[in-house]
């Protein structure tokens, strides 16, 4: 069987295409926030089912109990935990994503940058993180410099990375007009490639922020006497399992309320790449 361009053009319009199932295809405002709610409700009559099946919720706890273990931990240990492991990602992805920022956008504009530190970035960047706990345990004592670094270690690599590619993106056009018009190294660094890169590099700390707070909980789990992953580990020694259900909720609130402030971020910072 051979297809001519007009019969692959008759057969397309001699079928209509379903508008939800089209590649690339729109979706109107009420159909995304339809679609939103299905996927919430299929998540929670998943957990309900799970919940019936697992021993009668002694092992997944429903919903319900979930919800009333949040509400007891929010008034004792939840409050200070959350702003326990708040701290220690602000502080050590703050570090990790500036890092990224300034090598990312040499290594992606200059090939020599490039030459120097990618061998090294793609040999570092296979070592487990979690593996250096015990050795920053060592060098750093017990306290939040060894947290810290984990979540600076567990995820500066793939920033840099991710962020290098970003700025190997920019169009050669914007580069060569910019020379053209009289912009020095700094200007052309400054104004085209880190202003074309923006989205780019919102887009790579969202996606490494998961990683964070999994350096994070790695690192509570060990060495910490508060925060969320302490409280998990808690909650697990102790077989309450509501509990540790209410601080992995937590964990997925966190993640959705970051994304939404980082896509939002992205949005007005980089309006023309919106699409």
């Amino acid at each position: 069987m051979t297809l001519t361009g007009s019969g692959v053009a008759s057969g397309t319009r001699g079928r209509r295409q379903p508008q939800l199932l089209r590649v690339f295809g729109p979706i109107d405002l009420r159909m995304r926030v339809a679609l939103g709610v299905a996927g919430v409700a299929s998540v929670f009559a998943l957990w309900l089912v799970g919940a019936a099946a697992f021993a009668g919720g002694s092992l997944i706890p429903t919903p319900g109990a979930t919800w009333t273990a949040f509400w007891d931990q929010w008034h004792t240990t939840l409050r200070g935990d959350l702003a326990a492991s708040s701290y220690r990602i602000l502080v050590g992805y703050t570090i990790s994503v500036a890092i990224g920022i300034v090598l990312g956008m040499a290594m992606g504009a200059m090939r020599s940058v490039e030459a120097f530190f990618e061998p090294p970035m793609g040999f570092l960047r296979y070592i487990p993180a979690t593996a250096l706990v015990p050795v920053f345990l060592l060098l750093l004592g017990i306290d939040e410099t060894p947290k810290i670094w984990l979540i600076v270690v567990g995820t500066v690599f793939f920033n840099i990375l991710m962020m290098a590619d970003a700025a190997r993106a920019v169009p050669r056009e914007l580069v060569n007009a910019a020379y053209t018009l009289g912009a020095g190294q700094w200007t052309v660094l400054r104004r085209v490639v880190f202003r074309h890169s923006v989205p780019g590099i919102v887009d790579a700390a969202r996606v490494n922020l998961a990683a964070a707070w999994l350096m994070l909980v790695v690192a509570e789990l060990l060495a910490a006497n508060n925060g969320l992953g302490f409280g998990v580990e808690r909650a697990h020694r102790f077989h309450a399992f509501p509990a540790m259900f209410a601080l992995l909720m937590v964990f997925g609130i966190i993640g959705l309320v970051s994304d939404l402030l980082l896509r939002a971020l992205r949005g007005r910072l980089a309006p023309w790449a919106e699409g």
